[in-house]
């Protein structure tokens, strides 16, 4: 049995709350335009994870990864907007936050990891 890659698990439970916050926001909120694009940042993070773990080399694994991070600040972005206007209470945001910040924290360290690989 492979062994569980955790920025691959975590990713893809992210994308799966993004999915249900936008739910949450067409349906309850009626906010359509900040949805989509939290929809869009937030799901873009695993996709490019899982393709950048089959990727053809190290580089092309860090650019990849560089992705993902630049996609999971923005979508931290978008979720400390939504905090603010209120579209999301603090309690409501908090939860998704924290767990998004752990992905940047996490995807900072495989890209630094990667890039002192690549340069030794």
């Amino acid at each position: 049995m492979p062994e569980e890659n955790i920025i691959v698990t975590k990713s893809f439970d992210f994308a799966v709350r993004v999915v249900n916050l936008y739910r949450f926001l067409c349906k309850e909120r009626k906010e359509f335009v900040l949805s989509k694009q939290i929809l869009r940042s937030g799901t873009s993070i695993g996709a490019n994870i899982n393709e950048g773990t089959q990727g053809q080399s190290k580089k092309d694994f860090l650019t990849k990864m560089n992705i993902a991070l630049k996609e999971a600040v923005e979508t931290k972005y978008w979720l400390r907007l939504l905090i603010r206007t209120r579209f999301l209470s603090e309690k409501q945001g908090k939860s998704i936050l924290v767990d998004c910040e752990e992905l940047v924290k996490i995807l900072h360290t495989i890209v630094k990891t990667t890039k002192t690989a690549i340069e030794n």
